[in-house]
């Protein structure tokens, strides 16, 4: 009887005990999750009590720290990333108004000849052309990007896709003096994505590759056993690691000091194009050659 008393005894010590532990480290818990959402400390949840449920509880809650913590700072970089963005749109539409601007001012003089007084509607026409074209790439990005953008996904024969996306720079390849590398095979490569879509990623490819290009040009598709790739190279004169990474980033140009020469935006729609058909692009230096990869996998 007495064995019994003192086992029941020491089993509720125990447990009274155990509770408080249990609650000392809650206090400890929520005292330091009071600290961090105060920004008092930016430490994780520490515990002392060896509890495995309580154990698990801190574990879920450092994760989800993480989780708060990734997305503050993906938040940041976002919002960097949008005043950049709102600069640098902000000095290409400011060029082209100005250019037009004073050139309207010319053309407002009596002094001027007739064969200035065309050049500078030249000028002014050519400026126009490229204000519309960086608002509508910019308008074009900012509807891509969004949630809910619509895509048409089917099966298509991808090797037609390309080879017709490439008819449409045949003049664009003459001016340039330009005669590119083409190794498409004849196997078929059926794959599911947007047509539209996917023939504005490739000509923005092609765009990129015959403007910056110092003389070659190569077009690759290939099949893997869990991918099918298309990659398009061309030579390069000088180029930088660091301009390679920056490439996808809204409105930047490798060639800061060229002006009037693209809106920077190309390269970017083709990334978000392919994100959004589940996809990725990259873009790799080597040997002064410049090779942007298209990637899908099955």
């Amino acid at each position: 009887m007495l064995y019994l008393f003192l086992t029941v005894m020491i089993a509720f010590v125990y447990v009274l005990t155990r509770l408080y532990l249990l609650k000392t480290e809650m206090k400890s818990a929520t005292r330091q999750l009071q600290q961090l959402n105060q920004d008092k400390t930016a430490k994780k949840i520490g515990i002392s009590f060896h509890d495995r449920d309580f154990e698990q509880l801190a574990k879920e809650i450092n994760h989800q720290i993480d989780l708060t913590k990734k997305a503050k700072a993906n938040k940041r970089a976002t919002e960097n990333e949008l005043k950049q963005a709102i600069s640098h749109i902000s000095h290409d539409i400011r060029t082209p108004i100005t250019s037009i601007m004073g050139y309207i001012q010319f053309l407002e003089s009596d002094e001027i000849s007739s064969e200035l007084k065309k050049e500078y509607i030249q000028t002014i026409k050519n400026s126009t052309g490229r204000l519309k074209v960086l608002l509508e790439d910019f308008f074009e990005l900012s509807i891509i990007e969004q949630a809910d953008y619509p895509l048409k996904m089917e099966k298509i024969r991808f090797n037609d896709l390309v080879l017709e996306a490439l008819f449409g720079f045949y003049e664009e390849f003459n001016k340039k003096n330009i005669e590119p590398s083409i190794q498409i095979p004849d196997e078929d490569m059926i794959m599911l994505l947007d047509p539209s879509a996917g023939k504005r990623v490739i000509e923005n490819l092609l765009v990129n590759a015959i403007k910056y290009s110092s003389g070659e040009v190569t077009i690759i598709l290939e099949k893997f056993e869990t991918s099918i790739q298309l990659k398009v190279s061309n030579s390069v004169h000088s180029l930088s690691e660091q301009e390679v990474n920056q490439m996808f980033d809204r409105f930047y140009k490798a060639d800061q000091t060229r002006t009037g020469d693209g809106t920077g935006l190309g390269l970017p729609i083709a990334k978000s194009l392919m994100e959004k058909m589940n996809g990725s692009i990259n873009a790799v230096l080597k040997d002064n050659q410049l090779t942007m990869i298209c990637e899908w996998e099955f």
